[in-house]
């Protein structure tokens, strides 16, 4: 939503009729609120976050870790990489230090789009998403696979001539291999112009082993109806194919670039970002 009244059509578009919620079937960015502490959960979502607990145990803490993965993106690119325009696909519900939060406190003119697909996400998005006066935010309801709804609605509020980092958090797990999540992310990247960024958390199947991958796979499956995908080191590395990679490179969300004192515990996923050149 943008700053004022002359929202974009398509984004207006998305707005006027929510689709229906239903409460009876577990979703990720309502599972994912739960396992941080929020309230816009069901109990569908509330039993599916049990479910995965007893797999993974320290599941919660993953999810901590990812947030403030980024959080210390975002930091890192409206600060030292001078980014002005994110696009961030897979918003998940509200909380605390949101992107554009993030980014619009080191430059208020910073330009963000949030894309997701959930109706209580969406619902969120119109009263809490709102930018300050110098910035801007919108929203689009879609699925990351289609990419030229997000594209063509993003162009209405973001300047694809100017660099745009684009984050991917936590999402791409939610997208199997049969449906080319690689290809996906380089039609995304293909987008943009040089000096634009790619930034990615993800789930990772060679730090959880085969017995919980398979365990979360079933829950995954039978609470989520949808097919959750882990991807190793390497799968994960392929996404910044022709990127440059910023420093440490892939590593798990902790890891990247602490803030001092941050968490020691380790988790199950891995992040990196890139830099197209």
């Amino acid at each position: 939503m943008t700053s004022d009244d002359t929202a974009p059509e398509a984004s207006r578009a998305g707005k006027s009729e929510p689709p229906a919620i239903d409460v009876s079937v577990a979703h990720h960015a309502r599972i994912y609120d739960y396992l941080l502490g929020g309230k816009d959960n069901y109990a569908a979502d509330r039993e599916a976050a049990h479910a995965i607990r007893e797999i993974y145990p320290d599941v919660a803490n993953a999810c901590r870790a990812n947030r403030a993965f980024l959080g210390r993106v975002v930091r890192y690119l409206a600060g030292e990489a001078g980014i002005r325009q994110f696009l961030d696909i897979g918003t998940g519900i509200p909380t605390a230090e949101n992107t554009h939060q993030v980014a619009q406190t080191i430059a208020p003119e910073t330009r963000v789009v949030y894309v997701d697909n959930d109706p209580i996400v969406l619902s969120h998005a119109r009263a809490l998403l709102v930018s300050n006066s110098e910035g801007a935010t919108d929203y689009i309801d879609s699925d990351l696979r289609d990419t030229p709804t997000i594209l063509g609605g993003a162009r209405q509020l973001l300047d694809f001539t100017e660099p745009v980092a684009v984050t991917l958090i936590a999402i791409l797990n939610a997208i199997p291999d049969a449906d080319d999540p690689h290809a996906i992310v380089a039609t995304l990247m293909d987008a943009v112009p040089a000096g634009s960024y790619l930034a990615i958390s993800h789930p990772g199947g060679d730090l959880l082993g085969r017995e919980k991958q398979g365990g979360l796979m079933d829950v995954s499956k039978r609470m989520l109806g949808d097919q959750h995908a882990f991807r190793t080191l390497d799968q994960i590395a392929r996404f910044f194919v022709g990127l440059e990679l910023v420093e440490p490179g892939v590593v798990r969300a902790e890891e990247w670039r602490p803030d001092p004192g941050g968490a020691a515990d380790k988790s199950a996923v891995w992040a990196a970002v890139g830099r197209k050149r």
